[in-house]
């Protein structure tokens, strides 16, 4: 089961990551300004990853699908990436840099898999 891993941000807020089972981070947060909002903004993730669709904007002529919804796209380096976007189109969680676009549905199949029984875990300060 993956879990969701609380932390103080180097700027004076709280973020999360969401580990997968072998302990890979499959996504990061923004930065809240308490634990309370962190935690609001894992359960949004629980919530909106289950019905998310996939807007995979690396393909010419894309379907623009409505929040919430995982964006696929290809960042400056030509790696691919995602984030995951809420009903009200605020961004919750961003993946890592993935070099083949498979990887990156896989990571977005993690979370959807991990993200509705991952625990939440504080990390040491």
């Amino acid at each position: 089961m993956g879990k969701f891993v609380v932390k103080k941000s180097k700027n004076d807020g709280y973020v999360f990551n969401l580990k997968a089972t072998n302990g890979q981070v499959i996504a990061t947060s923004q930065v809240y300004s308490s634990e309370a909002t962190c935690n609001n903004g894992i359960e949004s993730v629980r919530k909106n990853a289950a019905a998310a669709g996939i807007e995979d904007q690396t393909k010419e002529g894309f379907e623009t699908l409505k929040h919430p919804k995982f964006e696929v796209y290809a960042d400056k380096a030509g790696e691919f990436r995602f984030r995951l976007t809420a009903t009200n189109g605020q961004i919750i969680v961003t993946g890592q840099g993935y070099k083949h676009h498979a990887d990156v549905l896989n990571g977005i199949d993690s979370i959807k898999r991990n993200a509705p029984e991952a625990t939440i875990v504080k990390e040491d300060e």
